[in-house]
């Protein structure tokens, strides 16, 4: 019963945030908000929103450790995992912007995180602290005309400019999707916690290795096909910023409303193998602004790498 209340609440994660993102998107363009905020803001957040939601109900339910586990697995799985293997399929080119503006805001969050975490919890003043540098870093992208909107708010944006805007239908889709979250974190929730308990292995380790993949499955998905597609505009910015989201956004929330107290796994281990993956990007990115089969195959051996020493 716990394995289908796991992918039934993934499934229902994945499906419910698809819908907040087109409600959201829908009404924003009623209310004629620029595409560019809406990508940067509305999207991000929207498509951010399952690690959201299961992090918060994670940290008030007192499991900790899977909220900090679904953050830092996700972080690398996107990074090591995801851009690991889309690029063994097809090498991708680095936007300089990704050099110069998210992968050092990405490596400041995690830092901070390491600072935030000395003292064994993450407290809610400094959650705030990571809400506000979130809001600076928005405004700053939106700013830069520079810095485009990732791929995914595009073909979004796109297709509800191309259509005429259904605000009842938006408001439905919006509805749909929070009250899809609701139940799809609950669910996705309980079958973590009754797997951890059945296999005697820590909650951490389910967040970080099951409920993290799952919650990185839209973006492996989405990338493989786009690779075997050919579509060279695959971004690595996207996973980047999906890295700081998830930083700034989740933990900030989550430790806003509660609290979140730091085990010494993370302490001491995880939170080296997250500064240590996210600083080997940037060799990778800059020597040739392309990141090649080879550099894919070595950021997909680390994720490997980084799994068998969480669950052994």
């Amino acid at each position: 019963m716990e394995y289908l209340l796991l992918v039934g609440g993934l499934v229902t994660l994945i499906v419910a945030g698809e819908l907040l993102v087109r409600g959201a998107v829908g009404i924003a363009l009623k209310f004629d908000i620029s595409t560019l905020v809406i990508g940067m803001t509305v999207v991000a957040f929207g498509t951010s929103a399952p690690e959201l939601l299961v992090s918060v109900k994670a940290a008030l339910e007192n499991h900790p450790e899977i909220a900090v586990g679904n953050v830092l697995g996700s972080n690398i799985a996107n990074i090591a995992l995801v851009l690991g293997l889309t690029t063994i399929v097809l090498p991708i080119n680095v936007r300089k912007s990704t050099i110069r503006i998210d992968w050092p805001v990405m490596m400041l969050s995690t830092f901070a995180f390491f600072l935030f975490i000395l003292d064994g919890e993450m407290q809610w003043w400094e959650g705030t602290l990571y809400v506000i540098a979130l809001v600076v870093y928005n405004v700053m992208m939106i700013k830069n005309s520079k810095i485009s909107i990732d791929e995914d708010a595009e073909k979004i944006l796109d297709k509800e400019a191309d259509e005429p805007v259904n605000f009842v239908k938006s408001i439905g889709f919006a509805i749909a999707g929070v009250v899809g979250l609701a139940f799809g974190a609950n669910w996705l929730l309980d079958g973590a916690i009754h797997i951890a308990t059945n296999f005697g292995v820590s909650e951490y380790v389910i967040g970080a290795t099951i409920v993290a993949f799952g919650t990185s499955i839209p973006e492996l998905v989405t990338s493989i096909v786009a690779a075997f597609k050919k579509e060279t505009d695959i971004s690595v910015g996207n996973l980047i910023g999906s890295n700081i989201f998830n930083l700034l956004a989740v933990l900030g929330i989550t430790s806003i409303v509660k609290e979140i107290p730091i085990s010494l796994q993370v302490q001491n281990e995880d939170i080296y193998w997250v500064l240590g993956v996210s600083f080997l990007i940037f060799p990778l990115m800059f020597f040739g602004k392309r990141i090649s089969r080879l550099k894919g195959v070595i950021l997909a051996m680390s994720y490997l790498a980084y799994i068998y020493f969480v669950i052994k």
